[in-house]
């Protein structure tokens, strides 16, 4: 069916209903009408699919039923919720008109449209991520990307080359991402892109859009060299203001990334490394073990980091030292004075797009409330980062006692009903508000004055919102009622009825509770105002909060999980002693088995062997984990741990395919394999768990040598593990062999999980199958087969007396060689004899 058809078929209230449709037609409109939100036509058709709820129809178009489909009022949030976690836009259309104003459907408009990269609403966010909203521009083989989040109030840039594009939008993992018409996405980001025209990139267009948002501080961001990242925060802004329906003036600056100033971790190595999240879903995670934080903003901010570590500079050697010096000072005073602090960041975000609720300010009064013993907290510990932090958190006295002085200590959650601002904190406010509060004396008593002058004992004067005042008389009463009572409505078990008395007092009340909520209103809209004014200084001390919850919580973590200050050196050394998994350790305890890294300009690969099970993935983890966690700022699972420079974390682990994408688990194998060979540096740390697993034993040999040899030319820190042995026989400069130790016990193995010098002396693959229960018949032949494997001499016996199966590691023998290097036609008779005498000899001397 089509949706609008024409205008004058349908009624005055559908007809508006279609026009306010066309201004959004890819989103769900939630139409107001009273206490529900309705959807009509396809869009009640997909939100009762989506939302389990109940589809009916109202009118009629084109001769069939329009359907329809809503949801309560009160309840939004709820389904607001499930459908953006769906990926699913949605507009809200309310009443703006006056109901008592002119004939026909009340003025309606849409006020907002919510899209999964533009919510701010408390209530729809995870306090611990940001739902990010990506735009992107290119040019040639570059592009430039912009991502916004809307909650928090930060947008940040930056520009890549073709190939990382599809890396980037994995490691951001926004909601939504803008497209410019026309352009391919990647497999990464097609599920949640939305195309924009390309005049929305356009230079001039969104030049304008910046200088309009920024003003004159636009060149002081330090972008004038990302010109299209800025092209792209230019489109993001104005796409997220058409949806906002307000200007984000909660965006007061621009953040710029540089590839030059970070160590790199991609999307495979965040992964495989468990930085975010556990490969097992629910499982530990890095973040999990660091994420201590006081507050929300805290949170969100150290997994910023996590996913975007500093290399050796200034910046990060100020973590370090604030961390240092709150080990020695002390920071349990600042986060007891952060502990329950509520999300500010978020709060001001509402409060600069007016729409804060009452709960909201209240909530800021809260934050405001943890700033004193902040401050003192802050005012104890010597350093100069600190002194600074300390001067970019105002106490706002006098902002938080005008909040104490205006709101009730537990303000409801909506204007709508009032009861939001304290007695005493405005006169006329005041007035009205008594004038309407008494108003339930002077109905007892008129209701007491009416049973005298009636006899109806029973008679009740009460109030509802749709029917205003009334007098409501049972239908047991039989007898004659007063001259001037006029019907008002009439029930099952009672009629109601009005009086000139009763109109009077409700046309006194009604004006004073209207007059009063207006009043409230706007008070309320005032101190909004008031807070905005203190925006700017509010966003800054927020910002530095999160920044001093991160860095006492790493304080915090290495007090408490024993993790040493990493020393970073210019040299090429990597050398960690006793170093630990931060994430199997807090699973296994005193457990764990510690371990050794030495790495330097001589020893750049260390070849590691041993049985499955030993360790070898938890080792080559661990290791990368305590470089990734020293360039974030923290401490690390070590005793000593001395770090060169570092600019990349590569990994190559496990086996996983992508059917979807039409890549066998060796072309995903060899994809990662190749990403590392083309991007890795003499600075770079590589950590690979088996190569050429996927394919044929030669072809996997082959590879893993020709990819071993080109790493070790390429002179990266390079931790690599294999199951084949024969690479243990490379012999060039730069690589060692090391082993995971284990121990035989009958038919058993015993893990030692220590890491020593040289390759492993044996393989322990047929007892990790016995551990993983194997039933013992096929363990007893698979050790028969090994047997012949292992024995040239029963392996070529076996292979005589079954020629058409050739050994599976023989190589080849000297007969076929000797076959293959002569040539028959040139075989005069007495060579031809002699050839078969030559194979009948070599043949001997095999089976002797």
């Amino acid at each position: 069916m089509n949706n609008s058809g024409a205008l004058h078929q349908h009624t005055p209230m559908m007809q508006q209903y279609l026009r306010l449709k066309a201004e959004c037609p890819e989103a769900l409109l939630l139409y107001r009408m009273g206490d529900f939100y309705e959807l009509f036509f396809a869009d009640a058709e997909k939100a009762a699919q989506l939302l389990d709820i109940t589809l009916t129809s109202r009118g009629v178009s084109a001769g069939q039923p329009i359907p329809m489909a809503g949801v309560p009022v009160q309840s939004l949030d709820t389904y607001l919720a499930r459908l953006v976690k769906l990926g699913q836009s949605v507009a809200i259309c309310e009443q703006v008109g006056d109901p008592a104003n002119g004939r026909g459907p009340v003025e309606r408009a849409i006020v907002r449209v919510i899209t999964p990269g533009t919510i701010t609403d408390g209530e729809l966010l995870d306090a611990r991520n940001e739902p990010l909203l990506l735009a992107v521009w290119g040019e040639g083989q570059r592009w430039g990307l912009a991502w916004l989040d809307a909650a928090g109030g930060r947008l940040t840039v930056r520009e890549v080359g073709g190939p990382a594009l599809a890396d980037e939008i994995e490691r951001l993992q926004p909601a939504e991402i803008l497209w410019p018409e026309g352009e391919v996405v990647p497999a990464a980001g097609r599920s949640r892109a939305r195309f924009l025209a390309k005049t929305a990139f356009q230079e001039a267009r969104t030049h304008a859009t910046l200088l309009r948002h920024f003003g004159a501080r636009l060149p002081s961001f330090g972008c004038a060299d990302l010109p299209l990242a800025l092209r792209a925060a230019g489109a993001i802004l104005a796409y997220a203001e058409t949806q906002l329906h307000r200007p984000l003036t909660q965006v007061r600056r621009i953040h710029p990334q540089r590839p030059e100033e970070e160590l790199h971790v991609d999307t495979t190595a965040l992964r495989a490394l468990e930085v975010l999240d556990s490969l097992q879903g629910n499982g530990p995670s890095l973040y999990g073990v660091l994420q201590h934080t006081q507050s929300p903003m805290g949170a969100r901010l150290l997994r910023r980091w996590l996913l975007r570590p500093l290399r050796q500079g200034r910046e990060l050697s100020k973590r370090h030292d604030i961390v240092n010096t709150l080990i020695a000072q002390g920071f349990t005073a600042l986060r007891k004075a952060m502990k329950g602090l509520p999300d500010g960041e978020r709060l001001l975000t509402r409060i600069a797009l007016k729409s804060a609720s009452p709960r909201d300010m209240a909530l800021l009064r809260q934050v405001l409330q943890h700033l004193p013993a902040l401050r003192e907290a802050l005012e104890a510990l010597p350093h100069p980062a600190l002194c600074e932090a300390l001067a970019k958190i105002p106490s706002f006295t006098r902002l938080y006692e005008r909040l104490c002085r205006a709101l009730v200590d537990n303000p409801p959650v909506t204007l709508r009903d009032g009861g939001v601002l304290r007695a005493g904190f405005d006169a006329e406010l005041d007035r009205l508000n008594s004038l309407s509060h008494d108003l339930q004396g002077v109905l007892r008593d008129l209701e007491q004055r009416e049973r005298a002058r009636t006899g109806i004992t029973q008679l009740k004067i009460q109030f509802n919102r749709v029917h205003g005042f009334y007098i409501e008389v049972g239908r047991s009463h039989q007898g004659p009622l007063p001259a001037d009572y006029r019907r008002r409505q009439t029930l099952k078990n009672a009629e109601r009825y009005i009086n000139d008395e009763l109109k009077a007092i409700e046309d006194q009340a009604l004006s004073a509770q209207s007059l009063a909520l207006a009043r409230e209103r706007l008070l309320f809209t005032q101190l909004l105002d008031e807070v905005g004014a203190d925006l700017p200084a509010l966003q800054e001390a927020m910002e530095t909060v999160a920044w001093l919850d991160c860095l006492s919580t790493l304080a915090e973590r290495a007090v408490t999980l024993d993790y040493c200050a990493p020393v970073f050196r210019n040299e090429g050394i990597l050398h960690i002693q006793d170093g630990r998994h931060p994430v199997v350790e807090a699973q296994l305890g005193s457990a764990f088995v510690p371990n050794d890294l030495h790495c330097n300009e001589s020893r750049r690969m260390l070849l590691i062997t041993g049985p499955n099970m030993g360790g070898k993935s938890t080792y080559m983890r661990q290791n990368a984990l305590i470089v990734l966690m020293a360039h974030i700022g923290s401490r690390v699972p070590a005793r000593e741990a001395i770090i060169g420079p570092i600019d990349q974390i590569f990994t190559r682990i496990g086996a996983a395919d992508d059917l979807a994408g039409g890549r066998s688990t060796f072309m995903v194998e060899m994809s990662e394999t190749a990403r590392i060979l083309h991007l890795a540096t003499a600075e770079s740390l590589v950590i690979l768990d088996e190569i050429g697993r996927g394919t044929s034993t030669y072809d996997g040999l082959a590879m893993a040598w020709a990819s071993a040899e080109a790493l070790i030319a390429r002179g990266a820190y390079t931790l690599f593990a294999t199951h084949y042995f024969e690479l243990t026989e490379i012999s060039l400069p730069g690589l060692s062999n090391v082993h995971l130790d284990a121990l035989t016990q009958g038919e058993g193995v015993i893990f030692l999980h220590r890491v020593e010098d040289g390759p492993a002396s044996q393989s322990y693959g047929l007892a990790v199958a016995r551990l993983a229960g194997i039933p013992e018949a096929v363990i007893g032949r698979a050790r028969e087969r090994l047997l012949e494997l292992e024995d040239p001499a029963r392996e070529n016996l076996r292979a005589a007396e079954h020629p058409a199966q050739l050994a599976l590691f023989q190589p080849q023998h000297p007969a076929l060689a000797l076959l293959a290097a002569t040539d028959p036609d040139q075989l005069s008779p007495k060579k031809a004899l002699d050839l078969i005498y030559q194979l009948h000899s070599l043949l001997h001397q095999e089976l002797n």
